[in-house]
């Protein structure tokens, strides 16, 4: 989207939204409406119209607000037309994302043992390993994409173990994921979206009754075992936490392994920081989680009360999409808010959400990311972008910010 384009702007479209073009300028376009349009008209096609926030504070104050609604259901009424799904994606929609409370806590209560700081910390050995492993395949070629090669399956092959998944499906669940985050609602990507979650959802079918004949110590047994003590759980639910807990488990942290090693190489007075004050790491991850948000904009929220905001009244069934990277750019929260700082004091950042929906594997991600970056800056102490910074391409994607690939060499 070019300035011309992004200064005629009206409404924004899903198509836009999802562009490449769009990801490429994104931060000028959020500050431009920050400073004077921070509630931008939004057309999402059968999804409905709505509103695009900008702004830190009013991302605190909706992430937050009862007014909004994850479930259509509780906005639509019987006779009114609802939003128009995927037929295979019913089948995975009944998940805490998309849920309110209490069906929400309930929900987020069986699985989130799983994600305690005790449980966690227990996976920091099998991380490393991990870590250890993929580097071992790529270090003698002096070169890796460090998307497919590291920050693509460190975290799948974390995610599938806690799960009990196959490590050998991993590849299907990168295409079924993609499926899953892609917004589009032209015709033709449609139709391969749903076909492609018609085939993840024959897969969970089969995955689940495997388990039910030979229940492990994993976390699909264990949700299992609950929807077979009674209501805790329908088959809907479970085959939809399922999916949340591939997609999330790994997508998110993907693309902040990335997005921060790409953002530590076009920054070398950071980088070289971090190589000889290692205890900023910690400071480092947050600092790229605000940076370069792994995910960009919010899921989907309803209205279901009108309300008034920046003397707008926002009517029942308009959709809310949040920018959480537009709101880690607030100059009003952030001062220097367009300089990655690794030292960066009281990063209040909402890179993971905020309130009820705050992200279940924060913790896990966080680990995930200090043990990939602390491993490859040990190992590989010569890292350098292969190619220049602007041949790196942002993937044309709704939901996340992620590149479509980042060469390096070391």
């Amino acid at each position: 989207m070019s300035s011309k384009e992004k200064n005629s702007v009206t409404i924004l479209t899903e198509s836009q939204l999802s562009s490449r073009a769009f990801k490429e300028e994104a931060y000028d376009f959020y500050k431009e409406l920050r400073k004077s349009q921070p509630l931008f008209p939004l057309s999402l096609g059968t999804l409905g119209e709505g509103w695009l926030i900008s702004r830190y504070d009013d991302a605190i104050h909706l992430l937050k607000n009862e007014k909004l609604k994850k479930n259509y259901e509780n906005v639509f009424t019987a006779k009114e037309k609802r939003p128009v799904l995927l037929k295979n994606e019913e089948s995975l929609t009944k998940h805490m994302l998309n849920s309110d409370p209490p069906d929400h806590n309930r929900l987020r209560t069986l699985v989130q043992k799983a994600f305690t700081h005790r449980m966690i910390l227990q996976l920091e050995d099998k991380i490393q390993h991990i870590g250890d492993s993929l580097l071992d395949k790529v270090q003698p070629n002096k070169f890796m994409n460090l998307v497919d090669d590291y920050a693509f399956p460190l975290p799948i092959i974390v995610i599938s173990e806690m799960l009990g998944i196959p490590l050998e499906d991993r590849q299907k669940f990168r295409v079924w994921s993609q499926a899953i985050i892609d917004f589009s609602d032209a015709p033709e990507r449609l139709q391969e979206n749903d076909h492609l979650l018609g085939e993840f959802v024959e897969y969970l079918e089969s995955l689940v009754r495997k388990k039910r004949r030979e229940p492990a110590g994993d976390l699909i047994s264990a949700l299992i075992q609950a929807e077979s003590e009674g209501t805790q759980l329908s088959t809907e639910e479970l085959y939809s936490m399922i999916m949340l807990l591939i997609v999330a488990g790994h997508e998110t942290t993907v693309n902040l392994i990335t997005n921060m090693t790409y953002a530590l190489m076009c920054h070398h007075d950071q980088l070289e920081k971090l190589r000889q004050q290692p205890d900023l790491m910690n400071s480092a991850i947050e600092e790229a989680l605000r940076f370069h948000s792994p995910v960009e904009l919010t899921t989907i929220r309803w209205t279901a009360e009108p309300f008034i905001l920046h003397g707008q009244e926002i009517k029942r069934k308009d959709v809310i999409i949040i920018s959480l990277a537009s709101a880690n750019r607030d100059e009003k929260i952030f001062p220097n808010a367009d300089i990655f700082d690794i030292e960066r004091k009281n990063n209040r950042h909402i890179a993971f959400g905020h309130g009820n929906h705050f992200c279940l594997g924060a913790q896990l991600a966080r680990l995930e990311a200090k043990i990939a970056i602390s491993t490859l800056l040990r190992r590989c102490p010569n890292i350098q972008l292969k190619g220049e910074k602007k041949q790196m391409k942002w993937k044309g994607n709704f939901l996340m910010r992620a590149l479509e690939e980042l060469p390096i060499s070391f």
